[in-house]
């Protein structure tokens, strides 16, 4: 049953890439491919971000021990199609010039946090497997924490590259915004519970 959940994650995970891969392929991303590839994969990104940090109060909630499995995963899935917006980014924007990609980062703030995002999710990625987990030992969980900045530049990128619409990032805004309240309340009901015992 496990193994089916897992792999019925993996596939769906996996489907924003295989559409935005025939699209592409294609020719049917609409007049502008370029734009709606970053605009895909960057959304897919910060959905499956969402995804991860919603597992723990899920777990919490319902007591299912195999959603923690799934949270790496989802973890993963979210730096590879941050991965897939850099890319993008840097082929049809950048033209992998390094000086262009300077320019860019300090001249617009949006690219600035969003690429910020992405190096806060290198880490975690590359320390994501049971051996790193092992070695780490606490320290991992502390670097794991960099999942809520990370988070928290994501929104502000989504934000400040909005032009007139901004209801998509606020929505996104304020669902973070309860998923690391309930963390802060939950670590906050410990500690007042550590006291008094």
């Amino acid at each position: 049953m496990e193994r089916a959940i897992r792999g019925t994650v993996f596939v769906l995970c996996l489907l924003p890439f295989v559409f935005m891969l025939y699209g592409a392929l294609n020719n049917s991303l609409g007049p502008d491919p370029g734009e709606q590839l970053m605009h895909v994969s960057g959304e897919w990104s910060i959905r499956l971000l969402a995804l991860t940090l919603l597992v723990t109060p899920l777990r919490h909630w319902t007591g299912w021990q195999v959603l923690l499995k799934m949270r790496r995963m989802l973890g993963l899935y979210a730096f590879f199609y941050a991965c897939i917006h850099l890319l993008v980014f840097l082929q049809l924007f950048i033209g992998w010039l390094p000086q262009v990609l300077l320019e860019e980062l300090v001249e617009r703030p949006y690219i600035t946090v969003g690429f910020a995002s992405l190096v806060l999710m290198l880490p975690l990625a590359v320390t994501s497997t049971r051996g790193m987990q092992r070695r780490l030992k606490r320290n991992w969980q502390r670097l794991h924490r960099l999942v809520y900045p990370a988070a928290i530049f994501a929104c502000v990128h989504l934000l400040w590259q909005s032009r007139s619409d901004v209801g998509e990032a606020l929505a996104y805004i304020a669902v973070f915004s309860l998923l690391l309240g309930w963390r802060i309340w939950r670590r906050q009901a410990r500690k007042q519970g550590a006291a008094t015992a």
